[in-house]
């Protein structure tokens, strides 16, 4: 009952500091960063503990699906240079930095511990670039490779940290036996994933029940990362690629199920993130009051020496990439793929700036053997690199953007505006072949709404006819008048949420999407 308790406090608190997000019009993630480190100091902070072996794939498996779902395979491939670097080489550079750091100020940790620490802080988090995105517009394409280095530096780093911990505790593979397990944990993922996938969507495409089926995509979710992890292969791998795959496959579902899906998907997350703050929160407090006045003082260096070491590794490379490709295009010409718009040095700055940290890194270092040498040393360390790249960086990145005078390019919104005007082409178009009152209403409306669409005025194509306005009033009529007979006495509770439904589904079958 006492971790019920925790768990309902911990959900309350996170809801309460993205409200308080919202009031400031601030990005969520920096406030759950110093919720969780309030958490971590309380005095009375109760004790709250899970199996280390669970933890990546209770918190990491449905995040990494619900990223990978939203990621787009087009945009990915034309920026797959900048990401596949991002991925590869900005992590590797971070983990040798962090590496040679801890081993510096801490000269009895071995390197394969070393090593662990620096995949564990390497990969950031997309969603917290996201957050602060969504209130600072920038063009597309930096969008684009913060959420794609997003999806594959999980997999890279946590490779990584997987073979630092066999290492660690002596089982490691070397030669021809370490390519094989690397190469078996990429291809085997990626035909694994896209088999599961292919066969998932067959096996559920006649369930039409929203709680059964949104019920088996958790239970496939999950069942997908542990399937991996017992066949050796990379399980970050398998998720992400099942998540691009799956996308396609299952995209012409019904929308009674894809609607409170999406819903249910965002609350778990948004939830996982909230509790990974806080079961490590409550991991650190102990930790940080069992130890000395001196050993304190060596704790916090360490964790700082990380951090700042950190930041620095990935801006210089980023900044260092950007400035040869910027050299590549002035000396051989620009040659890049539609839709692509070149780097600059503000671009880079953005990029390199956009390091945060979350719950990936989180839950890798709460998931280390309970007997990892030094991984009090590690939990501390991560929570400082988690806590400072959000605060910091996360706070002063909006600010940061408006300074450089970057702006969005409008890529996104001429291709929504461009979408709406196919959809409602091809329903004029249907229209013209129907015969009758009805079809003639439907047509005067569909032309007047494809001429409003067409307009230059129209942001993203949104438009509000005065049809619109009407239908808005009618609907809040018939909500009165339904209230009306269920106050009354005249329909029951059940007549009334099957009406209340159907309103529901009407009103959000004309509402314009506002992400």
């Amino acid at each position: 009952m006492h971790a019920f308790e925790t768990i309902l406090a911990v959900l309350l608190g996170a809801v309460l500091l993205s409200l308080v997000a919202r009031r400031l019009k601030a990005p969520f993630p920096p406030f759950l960063a110093l919720g969780g480190a309030a958490v971590a100091f309380l005095p009375f902070a109760p004790e709250m503990t899970l199996d280390p072996e669970l933890v990546l794939a209770l918190f990491v498996a449905p995040i990494l699906l619900d990223s990978s779902f939203d990621s787009s395979p087009r945009d990915l491939k034309r920026n797959i240079v900048p990401i596949t670097l991002m991925s590869l080489a900005a992590v590797g550079i971070t983990v040798v930095a962090v590496a040679l750091t801890a081993r510096h100020l801490e000269p009895e940790m071995g390197w394969a511990v070393a090593i662990a620490l620096g995949a564990i802080v390497a990969p950031p988090d997309a969603a917290a670039a996201t957050a602060v995105l969504r209130a600072v517009p920038v063009p597309y394409r930096i969008r684009t490779i913060l959420e794609g280095e997003s999806l594959f530096n999980d997999a890279s780093s946590l490779l990584t940290y997987r073979l630092a911990l066999t290492a660690a505790l002596g089982g490691m593979a070397v030669g021809w036996g370490l390519a094989a397990t690397i190469v078996w944990a990429l291809v085997g993922s990626v035909v694994f994933a896209m088999a599961v996938a292919w066969i998932t969507t067959r096996l559920t495409r006649g369930i039409t029940d929203a709680p059964a089926a949104i019920l088996i995509q958790f239970i496939g979710t999950f069942g997908l990362w542990i399937a991996a992890e017992k066949l050796g292969l990379s399980a970050i791998v398998t998720v992400v690629v099942y998540g691009l795959t799956i996308a396609r496959l299952a995209a012409r579902n019904a929308a009674t199920i894809r609607a409170p899906a999406y819903t249910v998907w965002d609350t778990v997350v948004f939830a996982l993130n909230a509790m990974a703050f806080a079961l490590v929160g409550l991991q650190i407090g102990p930790i940080w009051r069992g130890l000395e006045p001196a050993q304190r003082g060596e704790y916090a260096l360490f964790a700082v020496a990380v951090l700042i070491v950190a930041v620095l590794a990935r801006l210089v490379w980023v900044m260092g990439y950007n400035t040869f490709l910027r050299l590549k295009n002035h000396w051989f010409g620009v040659n890049l793929p539609e839709g692509v718009s070149p780097p600059t040095p503000a671009s880079g700055v953005i990029i390199g700036w956009a390091g945060m940290r979350g719950v990936v890194s989180l839950a890798a270092a709460y998931a280390l053997p309970m007997n990892f040498p030094h991984r009090d040393l590690l939990l501390l360390a991560t929570f400082a690199v988690v806590m400072g790249t959000l605060v910091v960086q996360g706070l002063t990145l909006g600010p940061l953007i408006k300074l450089l005078r970057v702006e969005d390019d409008g890529l996104l919104e001429r291709e929504i505006k461009h979408a709406r005007q196919v959809v409602t082409q091809a329903a004029v178009d249907h229209l013209k072949g129907c015969k009758g009152r009805v079809a003639d209403r439907l047509k005067d409306e569909y032309d007047e709404r494809l001429d409003a669409v067409m307009s230059a005025d129209a942001d993203e194509g949104r438009v509000e006819l005065e049809s619109d306005q009407i239908r808005d009033d009618l609907l809040t009529t018939k909500r009165d008048a339904l209230m009306a007979l269920r106050t009354s006495g005249e329909i029951g509770e059940a007549a009334y949420y099957q009406i209340e439904e159907e309103l529901d589904r009407y009103e959000l079958s004309w509402t314009p999407v506002v992400r």
